[in-house]
């Protein structure tokens, strides 16, 4: 199965992805590998400091415009939801809907590094 296709049914809105790049599936593929660099480097753990968000709102900040603008969308929304519950003072709920976008953001990154390996 095609990178896209198995992106597809974790969720991905591929077509939506590739129109925002004018159908460069090339540059797509390209900026997907970027995504996953991204998740790395601004990584959320469920154990975030409750009483300082700061750092937690910044980098599920940063995940959300990466993962909107690839048109990814389980960890978009995900993340959109995060970035809310954080900013209106709620870090308990943040951490319960982060536990449950860490799956199924983990299945993406995985199935892109395995088709880019």
């Amino acid at each position: 199965m095609s990178l896209f296709d198995e992106l597809r049914e974790l969720g991905v809105d591929i077509d939506g992805g590739l129109k925002r790049l004018n159908n460069n599936e090339a540059l797509y593929t390209r900026l997907l590998g970027s995504f996953v660099k991204t998740m790395k480097a601004h990584m959320v753990q469920p154990d975030f400091d409750a009483a300082d968000c700061t750092e937690a709102i910044e980098h599920t900040h940063a995940i959300k415009g990466t993962a909107g603008n690839l048109s990814i969308t389980p960890i978009y929304d995900g993340y959109t939801e995060i970035v809310n519950l954080l900013r209106s003072g709620q870090p308990e709920e943040a951490r319960a809907r982060l536990t449950n976008v860490l799956p199924v953001q983990e299945k993406i990154i995985q199935c892109i590094e395995s088709h880019m390996a």
